[in-house]
């Protein structure tokens, strides 16, 4: 399929692989996307901005940078700001279209539905886009699909009357009367209130008194004294500011030309310069209006459709959506004479340039109704070629932000060990956009395909965590070799399938392999040898500085699986690892309770009690600082001591003492991947199937005696 995207600030249209139908999700066919002129062209303007010009206005960044730099070296620093800065981005977060696909779990739409959709995270500038549900409506028989896939421009303006709270006969001033002071002025009007308006374009103002706005204030009136004019020198009862600029005064200009007691309302994008001689003695209120309305920017509300009770939220961004159309169907909003243009999306260039010379407002793009079929799923760079020998074709199942710094350009170097064969992502374009990078053959959105194939004889499987499992059990089935991402299962019941696979007969059962790269570390091999010698039982002792995450990060919730589960697991391997795969004998854990803004099983440790006497303990916390090393280890043993520092440097201390400082920290993600390559082409387990079930279990022991704290 065809998608708009930005390259550094020019528009470009590239063929991509069309989504795939997800759980909770709609498959929909763009009829028609609605191009911001506001947003969008400041989003291109910043993407043409030079990386040291960027540099200059967000130097915290270039900390960034050159902390991983220092950490990781030059090549993973380069992979980060690639990542940033020269990946495209698409566009478009406004559109109707029909529906074409519905997912499991969906109620409420059917195939060949007309829908309006928006959300920048999903209603793209594209030929077919998956939407989740509470980001999608109806559109009413009597509205055109034209006018519907304005949508999310309406309900931004809808919310932002609603942040103002206008009452009957109110009198209400609309800075910038662009496409979304067009509606704001109309919705107001259509409230019952008096609309003031100004713009620096006449015809923008002009249009305005024809669509029912009161008074225009030309741009060269004093703004604060036409607004008392006009209301018998109380000023207005409140300003909606929907224009965007540099101009410094508009938020001074707002306060004086309300009344005592008035409210501004910011919308669009202008300099925040509050002073409070503007605010205070007339006691104004100033508020944000966000987007569509409550629900965004919410993952629960947003993702997984968790929709909020109306007695307790009368108007969600979902609920704006359904009345914007429903403005337009009953014509008490007329939105055509906003709309100025409609170009074929292979012009889409033409349209943004139409947007740039401020001739249009706004603008629409069309799309082909071409029959949709499931094939659209997968666009194929070059022909897929068979598996020769042992040589391992390799598909990417999800490209999350750690396989693309971390796994892609450790790959690339790996050039002769694998045949690069698919990427597997969500998106389409991002597929693309990596395959081509990276030299894969093939870009998707649908990982079946991949599992279908027969020249696909390994899986490297980056999805969230919560189709870890079904994934690699999946594949495993199919006969393909599978390297998963740690956690390798989220419960019991997931790993018992894994486990029954290697349970049941049959030889030549395909590699597993779970994400354990630290054991493939060089300080963890230096460290595991020098404990073969040992002639007592060890104590390990592991720090694991993490860092603080929100509670509503997917790690959290049902995707991830918690932090000791999605992480920790890490360290349980490693001790497994270091101390010969020992038998576990008792497990023991403790937590400090939710504190504020930190939750209990962010802060808690762990003592491992093993066969042959040896102990090993993990101190995970989110409550550290990351000016501190993120993880530390110290091993005692045999009147020895061995201590490492985020993988870089550590001290063994025999006689004489014996200090390790290694370039770049090196947690193993290279040596990992040898190690799964080589285990193909040698038959052989990097990690035995046994330490990797341990592992997991310890970590579904752990989080259930941190769910009994």
């Amino acid at each position: 399929m065809k998608q708009i995207l930005d390259l550094k600030g020019k528009v470009i249209v590239e063929e991509v692989p069309a989504p795939s139908v997800e759980a909770g999700r709609i498959l929909v066919q763009t009829a028609f996307s609605c191009i911001s002129a506001g947003t969008e062209l400041s989003g291109l303007r910043s993407s043409a901005t030079p990386i040291w010009r960027k540099a200059l206005d967000k130097p915290q960044h270039v900390s960034k940078v050159l902390q991983i730099a220092r950490q990781q070296g030059l090549r993973a620093a380069s992979a980060a700001v690639e990542s940033k800065v020269g990946t495209p981005k698409a566009l478009g977060y406004s559109l109707s279209g029909v529906v074409v696909d519905v997912g499991e779990g969906v109620s409420g739409f059917k195939v060949g539905d007309r829908v309006a959709c928006a959300g920048a995270q999903c209603a793209n500038h594209a030929e077919f886009v998956s939407v989740p549900v509470n980001l999608a409506v109806h559109i009413p028989s009597e509205v055109r699909s034209e006018e519907a896939a304005s949508v999310a421009l309406g309900s931004i303006a809808l919310q932002g009357v609603r942040r103002l709270e206008p009452t009957l006969g109110e009198t209400f001033l609309v800075i910038g009367l662009g496409v979304l002071g067009q509606m704001t002025a109309q919705l107001l009007k259509a409230n019952g209130c008096r609309v003031l308006g100004i713009d620096l374009e006449e015809a923008r103002t002009a249009l305005a008194i024809n669509l029912g706005m009161d008074r225009k204030i030309n741009a060269e009136e004093d703004l604060v004294k036409a607004a008392q004019q006009a209301t018998n020198g109380v000023g207005v009862d409140g300003v909606i500011i929907t224009a965007s600029g540099n101009a410094p005064q508009i938020i001074s200009q707002a306060f004086q030309a309300c009344r005592k007691k008035g409210r501004v309302v910011l919308v669009g994008d202008v300099p925040l310069n509050l002073r409070r001689e503007d605010m205070y003695e007339k006691e104004l209120d100033f508020r944000i209006s966000t987007s569509y309305g409550p629900g965004r920017y919410d993952r629960q509300y947003e993702e997984m459709g968790i929709e909020y009770p109306i007695s307790q939220v009368r108007w969600t961004e979902t609920r704006n959506m359904e009345m914007y159309l429903d403005f337009i169907g009953t014509k008490r909003l007329r939105i055509a004479p906003l709309i100025q243009g409609s170009f074929p999306i292979e012009k889409a260039e033409e349209a943004f340039s139409a947007l740039k010379s401020g001739s249009t407002m706004t603008s629409l793009l069309s799309y082909p109704q071409s029959k949709y079929t499931k094939e659209q799923t997968i666009a194929l760079n070059v022909p897929a070629t068979k598996a020769s020998g042992k040589i391992p074709h390799l598909a990417i199942i999800g490209a999350g932000v750690f396989t693309e710094n971390v796994h892609l350009p450790n790959l690339r170097e790996l050039t002769g060990q694998f045949t690069p064969a698919y990427i597997v992502c969500r998106t389409g374009h991002k597929a693309k956009i990596l395959a081509d990078r990276y030299g894969f053959a093939n870009a998707a959105t649908d990982w079946n395909i991949p599992l279908r194939d027969p020249s696909v004889t390994a899986v490297l499987i980056g999805t969230r965590h919560d189709q870890h499992a079904s994934l690699a059990l999946d594949f495993l089935k199919a006969g393909k070799h599978v390297l998963v991402e740690k956690p390798l299962a989220l419960n019991e019941q997931e790993l018992v399938g894994i486990e029954k696979f290697y349970a049941d007969g049959g030889s030549n059962k395909p590699i597993l392999l779970t994400g354990f790269n630290r054991r493939f570390s060089p300080a963890a091999i230096f460290a595991q040898e020098k404990l073969k010698s040992r002639t007592n039982p060890a104590f390990i002792q592991y720090t694991m500085n993490a860092g603080f995450l929100p509670a509503d990060h997917w790690v959290h919730g049902h995707e991830g699986g918690g932090r000791n589960i999605g992480e920790a697991c890490h360290i349980y391997d490693l001790f497994l690892y270091l101390l010969g795969n020992p038998e576990l004998v008792d497990t023991k854990v403790s937590s400090i309770g939710a504190q504020g803004t930190y939750r209990q099983d962010d802060n808690f440790s762990v003592n491992f009690e093993f066969s042959g006497g040896s102990v090993a303990s993990l101190l995970y916390t989110a409550m550290g600082n990351p000016a501190l090393p993120k993880e530390e280890l110290k091993i005692f043993f045999d009147s020895k001591v061995l201590t490492m520092s985020d993988y870089k440097s550590g001290i063994w201390m025999p006689t004489p003492t014996t200090k390790q400082e290694a370039k770049y920290t090196s947690k193993g993600h290279k040596e990992e991947l040898v190690a799964f390559f080589d285990g193909i082409t040698k038959s052989k387990l990097p990690i035995s199937i046994n330490e990797q079930l341990k592992a997991t279990r310890m970590s579904f022991e752990v989080e259930k005696k941190l769910s009994r704290n």
